[in-house]
């Protein structure tokens, strides 16, 4: 636990950069990374918190506590809350930690970021009516920033899924043989080992897993390990061999029948996964696009030529050219010889817009 400062601040900003500290203290998780520190009228910090994790108290709550155990039920009267999310406003596993505030007394409630849950939010609006002063938006593009994948998260009602494969210029993911390694090069093989260091979990099939053995783990050029580690899925019902490379990755891996692919998709939440990579082949990344599962494309375009019936792509469920399923470029980037295309499909793309 980090040490708890006994000194004047110098105003509402520093105590929000605090708190922004303080929230990376906690897990990633179904819950968002929340830090709360709470001022005394004359600007001294009183006391601190961060959510724990899923059934612990909320930041607000959390320094509440101490400061009560400490000074007594009365200690933040008239104090100011500095949280880098507004105060939830509904019951779950906790009560609301707007009423929290409202009964402890506190005087004006600070926070950067806006709750977008049904449910949750709406605090700021129910402090307000209990005559508290509320300062919304501060630092709040750090404060979404924090929280960036936990707000895309509440948005899709699922982790977000990126699909990544790698084609020859012709639309190919392999040779007639099934030999696949190595279509791009080694700047592009350093791209997506980056991007994997950003997932929190990396799905990939049973077939890809029992022709190619990948190791599943994000690695630097020089083959060391970055610290960040996707968790390893493996979707189908074949046996993992026990001499496969996915039994020595850093992080035990799940493996699942992939029958029910939004299922997945929560129990892989609910283990605190934000942001899933799926890099299992063609079959795989198929029944994703066909469950309109996907929200971020990654193409990797060789400069080379397969033929055969290899092709990166399988059924996605268009059965006529009215059905296409149109896509939004984002970027397109040159990676030695190689070109990675970035893409969301045109509907993710609206409600993007719209929200």
């Amino acid at each position: 636990m980090p040490d708890v400062q006994h000194h004047p601040a110098t105003g509402d900003d520093a105590a929000m950069r605090r708190a922004l500290a303080l929230a990376l203290h906690g897990p990633r998780g179904v819950n968002p990374q929340v830090g709360a520190v709470i001022l005394s009228p004359a600007g001294e910090i009183l006391s601190e918190g961060w959510h724990r994790g899923a059934g612990t108290p909320h930041a607000e709550v959390d320094a509440l506590t101490t400061l009560g155990a400490q000074h007594g039920p009365d200690a933040a009267r008239g104090a100011t809350a500095v949280v880098t999310l507004e105060p939830c406003n509904h019951t779950g596993r906790t009560g609301p930690c707007a009423e929290a505030l409202i009964e402890a007394g506190v005087a004006r409630v600070v926070y950067a970021a806006d709750d977008p849950g049904a449910l949750s939010g709406g605090g700021a609006a129910r402090l307000r009516a209990a005559g508290i002063e509320v300062v919304a938006g501060l630092r709040g593009d750090e404060g979404r920033a924090l929280l960036d994948s936990w707000l895309t998260v509440q948005r899709l009602g699922r982790p977000h899924v990126t699909a990544k494969w790698a084609q020859s210029l012709d639309g190919r993911a392999a040779a007639s043989d099934g030999t696949s390694q190595w279509i791009t090069g080694p700047a592009a093989r350093a791209d997506v080992h980056r991007r994997r260091a950003d997932a929190d979990a990396i799905v990939v099939g049973t077939g890809t897993l029992l022709t190619d053995d990948p190791a599943l783990t994000a690695r630097r050029p020089d083959g060391s390990l970055y610290d960040a580690q996707p968790r390893p899925v493996v979707i189908g019902t074949r046996a993992v061999p026990q001499e496969a490379a996915v039994r020595r990755h850093p992080r035990p891996f799940l493996q699942d029948e992939g029958e029910d692919l939004p299922d997945l998709l929560d129990r892989l939440r609910e283990l605190g996964a934000h942001r899933v990579f799926v890099e299992g082949g063609p079959t795989l990344a198929s029944s994703f696009l066909r469950a309109g599962l996907v929200d971020e494309l990654l193409v990797y375009v060789a400069p080379t030529l397969l033929g055969g019936d290899r092709l990166a792509l399988g059924d996605i469920g268009v059965p006529t050219i009215d059905a296409q399923r149109r896509l939004d470029v984002r970027d397109v980037e040159r990676l030695g010889d190689d070109l990675l295309v970035v893409a969301t499909p045109r509907q993710a793309r609206k409600s993007e817009e719209g929200d």
